[in-house]
This record gives structure tokens, C-alpha cells and sequence, in this order.
């Protein structure tokens, strides 16, 4: 079974900035560590399967009939071994990544709302059987569930927005090809402090916002940069490819070089050199085109 091709950021707090103390239930479940990372696509598809054959159907998934939060609030946590967590870091762990799928379906429908056409909008409020005021109420009840001023995860489909590998070392790539594309040990990711992760990006926001202003990529990279500091200074980030490594055939993998040239484009930005920044703009788009060519046809 294919795992959704989908690529997270995540940040891994430690488990005592999640609630000082933690709640019980949480501890049990950091001390399980059930959810596995090549797990999670198909965990959030079963959980918002189950929300919308449920009678009658949730507005959001991960809740009960009367609006409160399942269970799996508290259960639902990626846990970072401590074979993952970067060389030096100061922090002690557990450190713990909350799935919190509700509220983040709730932040994603409240942009929906925002964002589309009223007919459109409409269409989807009638199916829920639910009006513009409460789903409103339903959503912002749902972003009380956090622990912080924001999710620990944020996702990109087919992709991996440049601006993200500003934040790591590109030296420090994790590569597991496994048997094979569906293997689900196949793994490309990086992991980072936060103190390392918020360093490269305000040096590189420098460089962007000189180059391009604060609009695209230097947006994006500011809306990262705001989002970490959201989280416990001694908390771990990671890049996950996610299900994308199961498009890339292994020795297209084993060649990804994205994070080498984004910092080579960040070199190139601090010399200016002009030549070099439009090859390196070329080869990424190349690279990335193939996958925005497949998820056209999808």
C-alpha cells in the first residue's frame, strides 16, 4: 500500500514543555512509542476515514459526536530516538512530536472557508450539514487542543518547499533505500537543534530578502522562521520526505543533491555570482518539475 505523498516539518519538543507535568496518558504513550514515522500518512487517512463514515459524519477527524477530542489527542505522538537526536544537542529528552491532527484539519478548513468561492464554500458546509458560524465555533474549539501557538507539523504535497532546506545541514542527510520504492523503512530526511535551525534561517532571510524582497521564497522562509519560534528552544527539527522517496527510484535518490545546491545558492547570493545562481535555479527546477508533472496528471 502506498503511503501519501506527502513531506513534513516537524519539531520534537521535549516531552516536560508539552505539560509540566505531562499528562499520564501522554507519558504512556511516549513510553510505547507505537507510531511509527513511516506510519503517519496512513494513520491520518484512518483516522479521517473513520470521521467521515462515522453516523453521523464529523465536521473534523480525530473527534467525538459532541465536538470534544478523541482520545488519540494525548496517544497520537511521533517519539524521537535518541539514535536521531543530533550530536551535541543540549536538551534531554524524550522529545515528542504531537500529531495533532485535529487542529491542524481545522486550521486548514478555516483557510479553506477563507480562501474559496462562496458556492463552493457552501456546497461543502451544506454536505456537513453544518453552518459558516459553526463550523467557525467547531474549528476554534479544535485549536484549543494545542499545547503551543502552533501545530508541530506542517506538510507539503508532491514537494518540498526550497526555503526548508535553508535549515539544514546538508551533510547531515539520513538515507535508508530499504528493498525497495514501497519499502516502508525507505527514509530521506535531515535532523537539526532548533538553535541551529533558527540560526541558518535568519542568516539566509537576510540574504533572500536583499536579493528578492520579502515576497516568495523569502515569505515562505519568514513564515518558517515565526512558526519554530513557536516551540521550546530545546526542541529538534526534522525534514522528512515522507511518502515522496517512494517516487524517486533508488539511485535518483542515493543522487539528490537539493540541499547542497540551496546552500550553493545561498554562497552564490553572498558573491554575487549571477551565472552560478541561474544554473543552480535551473537544476532545481528541473529536478522538482518531474514531480509537479505527476501530481498534474494525478
Amino acid at each position: 500500500m502506498l503511503r501519501p505523498f506527502v513531506a513534513y516539518l516537524r519539531v520534537y519538543e521535549p516531552l516536560l514543555a508539552l505539560g509540566d507535568p505531562p499528562d499520564d496518558r501522554l507519558r504512556e504513550a511516549v513510553a510505547a512509542a507505537k507510531l511509527r514515522r513511516a506510519a503517519i500518512g496512513e494513520r491520518e487517512q484512518a483516522v479521517w476515514l473513520k470521521s467521515q463514515a462515522a453516523a453521523p459524519a464529523r465536521l473534523l477527524p480525530a473527534e467525538l459526536a459532541d465536538g470534544r477530542p478523541a482520545p488519540s489527542l494525548l496517544t497520537d505522538v511521533l517519539v524521537l530516538d535518541p539514535a536521531e537526536v543530533p550530536a551535541g544537542h543540549p536538551g534531554a529528552g524524550p522529545f515528542v512530536c504531537p500529531l495533532e491532527l485535529r487542529a491542524r484539519a481545522a486550521a486548514a478548513l478555516v483557510t479553506f472557508l477563507g480562501d474559496t468561492t462562496p458556492a463552493l464554500k457552501n456546497a461543502v458546509l451544506d454536505a456537513g450539514g453544518v453552518s459558516a458560524d459553526r463550523a467557525r465555533s467547531r474549528t476554534k474549539a479544535a485549536m484549543a487542543d494545542l499545547t503551543t501557538a502552533a501545530a508541530h507539523t506542517l506538510t507539503t504535497t508532491w514537494t518540498v518547499p526550497l526555503p526548508w532546506f535553508v535549515l539544514v545541514d546538508p551533510d547531515e542527510r539520513k538515507l535508508v533505500l530499504g528493498s525497495g520504492q514501497d519499502d516502508p523503512v525507505r527514509e530521506l530526511s535531515w535532523r537539526m537543534s532548533m538553535s541551529d535551525a533558527l540560526t541558518r534561517a535568519a542568516e539566509a532571510g537576510e540574504l533572500i530578502e536583499a536579493a528578492f524582497g520579502d515576497s516568495g521564497p523569502g515569505r515562505v522562509l519568514s513564515q518558517t522562521r515565526q512558526w519554530l519560534e513557536s516551540f521550546d528552544p530545546d526542541s529538534v527539527v526534522e525534514l522528512d520526505y515522507g511518502g515522496l522517496v517512494q517516487l524517486f527510484a533508488d539511485a535518483i535518490l542515493e543522487s539528490d543533491t537539493t540541499a547542497e545546491e540551496v546552500h550553493d545558492i545561498l554562497e552564490a547570493l553572498r558573491t554575487g555570482n549571477v551565472e552560478e545562481l541561474a544554473e543552480l535555479f535551473s537544476e532545481l527546477r528541473e529536478f522538482w518539475g518531474d514531480l509537479a508533472a505527476r501530481e498534474r496528471s494525478n
